[in-house]
């Protein structure tokens, strides 16, 4: 049973795409369904279609009535939702800086489901372009919209792809375009949380384009949005901001449906000084784990600068996975390039069902897998790329690679550029 799970020699290209349809047929079904038999707006349970769009939207309505500082007044930002649907359908909370003001303020110049359509189809493909640059044109758009994480962002109105699309053209650039690297994470602080990690990784990789790139983004960026909504606006923020935290330690959102540490030791009945604790014992195994030797560089630097991000904020929804798309993508086109050491076909296919398990598993049965599956994949991101930075090592036997996963063919999408070979000679080329 071990070497089953471990070599995952059942997991082929053809039950690859098999399954990837079936879910993506499933995915649509619903989708289309739910769309369906919603009314003016509003799903069959009577809450806004792109649910936490609303909040956006809203936002967008104050800004545009010249009242930008009220975006942080709770009582107010909850009747300008109102007033979109004319009946309460719910209060969707902003937590976001004045930064994301500048993104989302022209949303309300068009009605709300056009709006929430040009929202999710901008930042979508922004999102998938930025997953083709990581794949490579082989990139199989069935695929990417398989991946579960990408119909509940869809289904929230997240900013998800927006920031996935941010994060990941940070990691792809850190060697090839460090300056632009900066700049794509100077503007991914519209969702600070998503770049405590940020810091520690780049300063121990001496990092210093990008560093200094980010950080003269960010100056832009916040100058930018004190000259179109004045000092008051970051006041606001700032006097708000505890309410955030209150509502992840109070449970205001329910921590089954998160997937940091802090939300699993919550959902376990820990304390809120406990779940802290367990946080940054993640946090600190993550860092073990993304800055041992070379120190944050290397080939899997990109993938493990992104993982960082995932396992640091106690504050993640599902939909956040989006992001995982690319350190999924990354260990994908390794394997099937040089064949796939043990138990990363079974990481792999862990990782891309997360998103769909994660949220029933914490909230019906109280078992929260994502930070122990996140844990794992950022190990597994860790070890392949110290085998590709290291001499020829035998790993693997031929068939517990790349020719049991994808015979003569690439995997459609989830393999990426081509049929998978291994290079004699190669580090991954041998058992």
């Amino acid at each position: 049973m071990n070497r089953v799970l471990a070599e995952a020699d059942w997991l082929t290209a053809d039950r690859a795409r098999a399954w990837r349809t079936v879910l993506l047929v499933m995915s649509l079904g619903f989708a289309a369904g739910w769309c369906v038999f919603s009314r003016s707006g509003l799903d069959p349970l009577g809450k806004p279609l792109g649910t936490d769009f609303l909040s956006f939207y809203a936002a967008s309505k104050l800004v545009l009535s010249g009242h930008a500082t009220s975006v942080y007044d709770m009582s107010a930002h909850r009747l300008a939702e109102i007033a979109v649907f004319g009946r309460d359908v719910g209060y969707y909370a902003y937590f976001y800086p004045p930064l994301f003001l500048l993104i989302c303020a022209p949303l309300a110049t068009a009605p709300y489901l056009g709006a929430l359509g040009v929202w999710l189809a901008v930042t979508g493909a922004a999102f998938l372009a930025t997953l083709r640059a990581w794949m490579g044109p082989r990139l199989s758009l069935l695929t990417a919209l398989a991946f579960p994480a990408v119909l509940f962002n869809a289904a929230h109105g997240q900013n998800a792809f927006l920031a996935a699309a941010l994060i990941g053209a940070t990691a792809l650039w850190l060697d090839r375009r460090p300056w632009l690297a900066g700049v794509a994470l100077g503007l991914l602080a519209f969702k600070p949380h998503l770049g405590l990690a940020a810091p520690l990784v780049l300063l121990a990789a001496w990092r210093w384009r990008t560093i200094v790139a980010a950080g003269v983004t960010l100056a832009v960026f916040a100058a930018s949005s004190v000259a179109a909504f004045g000092v008051q606006a970051w006041t606001g923020f700032l006097a708000a901001s505890p309410v955030a935290r209150v509502t992840l330690e109070q449970g205001l959102v329910e921590p089954g449906k998160m997937v940091s540490a802090f939300a699993a030791a919550r959902v376990l009945g820990a304390p809120v000084p406990v779940a802290y604790a367990a946080q940054g014992a993640v946090f600190l195994a993550a860092m073990a784990l993304v800055l041992r030797r070379p120190g944050g560089r290397g080939p899997a630097a990109g993938p493990l600068f992104i993982l960082a991000a995932l396992l640091t904020s106690p504050f993640l929804l599902d939909y956040d996975l989006v992001m995982l798309a690319f350190p999924l993508a990354w260990l994908t086109r390794q394997g099937l390039a040089h064949g796939f050491l043990r138990w990363e076909k079974m990481l792999l296919l862990l990782g891309f069902l997360l998103p769909l398990v994660t949220r029933p598993l914490a909230l019906d049965l109280h078992l929260p897998i994502s930070p122990v599956v996140l844990l794992a994949l950022t190990a597994a991101v860790a070890r392949r790329g110290r085998v590709l930075g290291a001499e020829p090592t035998p790993l693997i036997p031929a068939k517990a690679g790349t020719q049991a996963f994808s015979g003569s063919r690439s995997l459609d999408g989830l393999g990426g550029s081509g049929s998978a070979t291994k290079t004699p000679g190669s580090p991954l080329s041998r058992g």
